[in-house]
């Protein structure tokens, strides 16, 4: 009996499992889109809902609505079970949430969504979009996100300021910190400038973020939109102190503002209006020791996205320090300095090339050099490095000197003397050993147990060369290194690099 109920009971589930699947097949499919509002204030974020029901939904890959960016993504699936007139049927349904940004009225068009192998088409939304300019209706609201840019036109590579305003009223409890995230700049070098400034207008607390702009490209470019994630205290909630507690987010967005970009009208490799200076520290050294350039560009623009290269000259090694470059903001607009170390290094009279950058400026509306000149550079007759090795010709050969004097023998020694007091006077040789041995022990409980530490210093020439470069100026012996290593590096034979100063110079800087 109990094996037949067993197999009843299989029977039963198997039956159960078809008619699920015949019933999935069964199942109605279509696709619906949906949004969170028809209606919005412009600043808060609207949701588009597409749900499809089928066993295999695919969407279209949908980055921006009506030139919109997507600001949010997300992908769910849900299986529901009914009965209808007695009969069980499957539901699937797989929904997809877009989140966007709507600066003014727009309608969403229709999307085709692949279920099960068959296209259906979703209807197109008609979305209105409210203005929220109005003075009163920006007090009223517990906070806001705004986008203001100081141009609406410029040229590629004319730079432009961005400020976002992120605006609370006074009295507004924040759970924590909001989540903000930046505006989108596409197609824009971006440099945040200064810190974040806060301060307090009327009933409200207001809090900038600057950004220096730089258009890459021409055409019609949006800026934005920025977007945060406020918590705000539940005060509908309290615990039996009576204190608040629950949190109720909101996603908020600013506006975007549209910046029109035109081709330059003259190729330049800046825009701006700017000056430079030159400077050399010496047109006649020594072989191998460095000339330093230094060039620093500064003016009215942004130098953020610009980088002066290095020239190449025969026979001559060429270093460069990472530019330093410095952004701020005046009240004449973007100010901007650019600052570059080079250096030269060779055994021979050479010349530094000159060099032009040139620049559109754009209040004068003319195109203009900026001149580093050529420089000249006389180098003395090569200096030898001094050497450790013994200046012996035999040294030089590497042959083990053997020419130690030996006292001549006696002629009243006898052999088998000397060879007596040899044995006599060996026998105290361990002894002695030993008991050092113990001492040595004895003495060694009292020594702070020493970490040593590996060393991890490479002595390689070239990457020795680049580490202690930079430090020349720092010291004599520093500098007689770096020209050891620039003289082997040139295959200069005769010169031999004490391995254990370079050593302990390169933990020097290390430590």
């Amino acid at each position: 009996m109990k094996n037949l109920g067993n197999l009843h009971i299989q029977k039963l589930t198997m039956i159960f499992l078809l008619c699920l699947s015949l019933f999935t097949l069964l199942q109605a499919k279509g696709v619906q889109a949906t949004v969170s509002d028809s209606q919005i204030v412009q600043g808060n974020m609207l949701q588009l809902k597409i749900k499809a029901t089928g066993n295999r939904a695919a969407f279209p890959n949908i980055q921006e609505i009506e030139g919109y960016p997507v600001l949010g993504r997300h992908e769910s699936q849900n299986n529901s079970f009914t009965y209808i007139n007695g009969k069980m049927k499957n539901e699937r349904t797989t929904t997809l949430v877009l989140t966007i940004a709507p600066q003014k009225d727009m309608t969403i068009p229709s999307y085709t969504v692949n279920i099960d192998g068959k296209a259906y088409d979703t209807k197109p939304i008609a979305v209105k979009v409210v203005k929220s300019t109005a003075p009163q209706a920006t007090a009223n609201r517990k906070f806001s996100l705004m986008i203001r840019t100081d141009k609406k036109s410029v040229i590629v590579g004319e730079p432009l300021l961005a400020t976002v305003y992120f605006s609370l009223r006074n009295g507004t409890r924040l759970s924590e910190n909001p989540q903000y995230n930046k505006p989108e700049f596409k197609g824009f070098f971006v440099k945040e400038v200064g810190d974040e400034k806060t301060y307090h207008e009327g009933n409200r607390q207001v809090t900038e973020l600057r950004y220096v702009l730089t258009p890459q490209v021409e055409g019609s470019l949006t800026v934005g939109p920025a977007t945060a994630k406020i918590g705000v205290a539940d005060r509908n909630r309290r615990d039996m102190f009576g204190r608040f507690f629950g949190t109720t987010w909101t996603s908020i967005a600013s506006n975007t503002v549209e910046i029109e970009v035109k081709a330059k009208p003259q190729e330049s490799d800046l825009v701006g209006s700017f000056g430079i200076e030159n400077s050399i520290d010496a047109q006649s050294v020594k072989a191998n020791k460095p000339v330093n350039l230094t060039v620093t560009i500064k003016g009215e623009g942004s130098l953020e996205d610009f980088d002066l290269e290095n020239v190449e000259i025969d026979g001559v090694t060429v270093y460069s320090d990472d530019a330093k470059i410095t952004t701020t903001l005046h009240d004449k607009g973007i100010q901007s300095t650019y600052s570059k170390h080079f250096a030269f290094i060779s055994d021979h009279d050479f010349v530094i090339p000159a060099r032009t950058i040139s620049v559109y400026d754009t209040k004068e509306n003319t195109l203009k050099y900026l001149e580093i000149p050529a420089y000249e550079i006389k180098v003395e007759g090569r200096q030898k490095s001094v050497s450790a090795v013994s200046s012996t010709p035999e040294a030089h050969a590497g042959k083990v000197q053997t020419n130690l004097k030996v006292p001549e023998k006696s002629m009243l020694d006898d052999g088998k003397k000397k060879i007596e007091e040899v044995k006599q006077t060996e026998w105290w040789i361990p002894l002695l050993a030993f008991i050092s041995g113990l001492v040595v022990m004895y003495l060694f409980q009292f020594i702070p147990a020493l970490k040593w530490k590996k060393s991890t210093v490479s002595l390689q020439p070239e990457e020795a060369l680049k580490k202690l470069y930079p430090h020349i100026n720092e010291s004599a012996e520093i500098e007689e290194m770096v020209r050891q290593l620039y003289a082997k590096k040139n295959g200069d034979k005769s010169i031999k690099i004490d391995k254990n100063r370079l050593r302990a110079l390169l933990e020097t800087l290390e430590n």
